[in-house]
């Protein structure tokens, strides 16, 4: 059952995390977590144009399993400030802020990454990120292929330098409403996209577009970084950014299980959560 059929409200959905500023290099970090005592932290890493809110599905189900679920912000994104330098979104500078913050937590850190998150997670590890485990969530072994998304991002970047926020914004929605599903949603939820999307740094927006465009495939070098630590791979399996098979094949490659989310496309944590949380936590609850 999807989000909209069930009546909730994807990133809009009520939970019990609490609003919190985590330490960064460039101002505090946006972050949703979860009360509690737990036996380890999972860290939720959202894609382009996301926000901690991409895992308001989630963090309650996560909590009630033993587990702390902190979602962020990346740097740049809504709540959490950025650089002015576009370089520094790229999924390596990206993946060292996510490394330094994985320090900071006490006890094991699972660390998930959602589409251009599970970019920058990958970096976070290559940089010497101190995880007990790994995720990669609808997330590829390099840039996006060219298809439908490739295109928005192609025409999106000249409207954002030349017209600013507001225009992009607008050339994107004319995207998301090619998707049934944007019809469906609710009103509340496209003015939380619009508000999102304005409040996000324009070098954010123009960095991460660019390393979803440019990432080279790094996929060996994580699987000699992982050393031995668990991993997983998951897509909804009509995922319509990364090729399924082309996830499957970066699964093999990291000798990680791979499992495909029914009655999802790119974002499980919002259009299945509960099947990707059938996923989720049974794997979770192994690594520990």
């Amino acid at each position: 059952m999807s989000v909209v059929e069930s009546g909730r409200v994807g990133q809009l959905t009520p939970h019990h995390a609490e609003r919190v500023d985590l330490p960064g290099r460039h101002g505090p970090i946006a972050a949703l977590r979860t009360p509690g005592a737990a036996d380890a932290t999972v860290l939720l890493v959202p894609g382009y144009t996301g926000s901690k809110e991409d895992f308001a599905p989630l963090l309650d189900p996560i909590a009630a399993a033993g587990l702390r679920a902190v979602a962020i912000d990346l740097p740049g994104q809504y709540e959490s400030p950025g650089p002015d330098d576009e370089s520094a979104y790229l999924p390596g500078p990206l993946g060292e802020e996510v490394a330094e913050l994985v320090g900071t937590f006490d006890g094991p850190v699972v660390l998930l990454g959602h589409s251009y998150g599970g970019l920058v997670a990958r970096g976070a590890v290559l940089a010497g990120a101190p995880i007990a485990g790994l995720t990669l969530l609808d997330s590829g072994p390099r840039h996006l292929p060219r298809g439908m998304r490739w295109d928005a991002l192609s025409i999106g970047e000249p409207l954002l330098r030349a017209d600013g926020l507001a225009a992009a914004y607008v050339e994107r929605e004319k995207v998301s409403a090619r998707f049934p599903v944007w019809a469906l949603l609710p009103a509340e939820l496209k003015d939380f996209f619009r508000a999102r999307f304005l409040a996000s740094a324009p070098a954010a927006l123009l960095g991460m577009a660019q390393g979803l465009r440019t990432e080279p495939d790094r996929v060996d070098a994580l699987a000699e970084a992982l050393a031995g630590r668990p991993r997983l791979v998951a897509a909804g399996e009509n995922d319509d950014a990364w090729h399924v098979p082309e996830q499957r094949e970066m699964a093999r490659r990291l000798d990680a299980p791979f499992a495909l989310v029914p009655g999802a496309a790119h974002s499980p944590n919002i259009e299945n959560p509960a099947g990707l949380l059938e996923v989720l936590l049974p794997a979770w609850r192994s690594w520990r």
